[in-house]
């Protein structure tokens, strides 16, 4: 199988795409594109899979045989990594991470030296490394290894410093579910530091307890947890730490959309850097009026807080998210960072001195329902059966909309529907999934 670049960079099931293998191609290729841009040291960090220390020896080998230098992290959450790999002024750094895949697949995401996803231009150099042989640098020119223990108070330190002075958590019972990730040990620190009366789960991993059960793909299960504790707030992280959902006192879900909203909300300002939110082309409807009622212009990146980055980079705004809970607070991070996010949003309640639903009040979601299909060939969404469903679907529904399209990360087919009624948006995913698996 040949590996390629997907929406959040590499990845697939152990046993088959990402094994040690590949991941020795991987940092041989990623070595040489570093070698032949006159760089010479990469940071790794990793979520807590139990194939993680298998793909790690990989990984530093192929830089190794590069010639290039490695400093391994440990487990630390991706924007952790991503933080490291500019305030110590590598060119470059990866997580070996499948996010909120469960712990029988595994990935590669590569950041650059400003913290945030490698260009496509990169991505494709990389790849045509990926097919040549690998050639180990003279003797007295191969690379070293070692670990850089400070890792994880370094970042713990930055998550903490974003938080305004003025802002006391001490008040606070919040539930955190780590999703049994790479979360497990900095999360619970931050808040704990911060003041707050901490209640954690998801924070004993074990290699294959990865998002089973738990995280923010899972949330009634912190639902749950924060009614029985009476808690104030409930943070859901994924097995990576890059994105976040969060549970208000009264039980209510809050997605990334809502996030996106409360902060936008809480910001005073509306010009300049503050005059835009990026969303995707799966955030909801009822987001993007809300959003230009406050004020705000509002534009739709593609699926991956990757483009969503590379669209704030490009309109020169600070605010930015996905409704799956990546949320970037591009004055503070250059990458999706649930911990930073709930700090964010949690304290913006705390300075408003108001409740979650307060706010969301003031805006309302269109009906919309989500599919994932599990497929083999993602081509199928180029079937002119399918493209012909897609635009009868779309001509009888008056207001909403409808996106069907490969997933960037998974062997599936998304299907995300809305329209003024739910049962309409039902019946129409219902009738476009049918056709789907008929054809597959």
């Amino acid at each position: 199988m040949s590996l390629k670049f997907g929406t959040d960079g590499i990845r697939g099931p152990v046993e088959t795409v990402i094994t040690p293998e590949a991941c020795l191609k991987i940092g041989y290729a990623t070595g040489m594109v570093m070698k032949e841009l006159g760089w010479d040291t990469v940071v790794i960090g990793k979520d807590t899979r139990i194939s993680g220390y298998m793909l790690e020896a990989a990984l530093q080998s192929g830089f190794i045989a590069a010639g290039v230098n490695v400093r391994l992290l440990g487990p630390l959450p991706t924007p952790g990594v991503a933080y490291l790999t500019k305030t110590l002024r590598n060119k470059f750094g990866l997580v070996i991470s499948a996010s909120h895949n469960d712990f029988l697949d595994n990935g590669i995401k590569i950041f650059n030296e400003d913290g945030e996803k490698i260009s496509r231009d990169i991505e494709k150099r990389i790849e045509k490394h990926l097919s040549k042989k690998i050639i180990l640098v003279e003797t007295e020119s191969i690379g070293k290894a070692y670990r850089f223990d400070e890792s994880g108070p370094r970042y713990i330190e930055f998550c903490k410093s974003t938080i305004p002075p003025e802002v006391n958590f001490s008040s606070l019972r919040i539930v955190l579910d780590c999703a049994n990730g790479a979360c497990y040990k900095v999360s619970p620190e931050v808040f704990e530091e911060l003041g707050a009366d901490v209640i954690c789960i998801g924070n004993e991993p074990d290699g294959y307890n990865i998002n089973k059960d738990c995280g923010s793909t899972n949330p009634e299960v912190i639902r749950k947890a924060v009614l029985d504790h009476r808690a104030d707030f409930g943070v859901s992280l994924d097995g990576d730490g890059d994105r976040v959902i969060i549970i208000d006192e009264k039980g209510n879900i809050l997605d990334g959309d809502d996030l996106l909203y409360i902060l936008a909300f809480a910001n005073p300002n509306r010009t300049g850097p503050w005059s835009g939110v990026v969303g995707t082309k799966m955030s909801n409807l009822g987001l993007e009026d809300g959003i230009k009622k406050l004020g705000y212009k509002f534009i739709r990146a593609d699926v991956g807080d990757k483009y969503v980055s590379e669209m704030l980079t490009k309109k020169g705004w600070m605010l930015g998210g996905e409704t799956s809970g990546h949320i970037i607070c591009k004055d503070l991070v250059s990458t999706g960072d649930g911990t930073i996010a709930a700090l964010k949003v949690i304290s913006s309640l705390l300075i408003l001195e108001k409740k979650p639903s307060e706010i969301l009040s003031n805006y309302s979601k269109m009906p919309q329902v989500n599919e994932a299909v599990q497929i083999k060939n993602k081509d199928i969404v180029n079937d002119k059966d399918l493209q012909k469903l897609i635009k009868d679907v779309e001509s009888d529904i008056t207001v909403g909309r409808v996106l069907v399209r490969p997933s960037g990360t998974e062997p599936k087919i998304r299907i995300m529907i809305e329209a003024p009624e739910k049962g309409v948006a039902e019946k129409y995913t219902k009738d476009i999934k049918d056709l789907i698996l008929n054809k597959s």
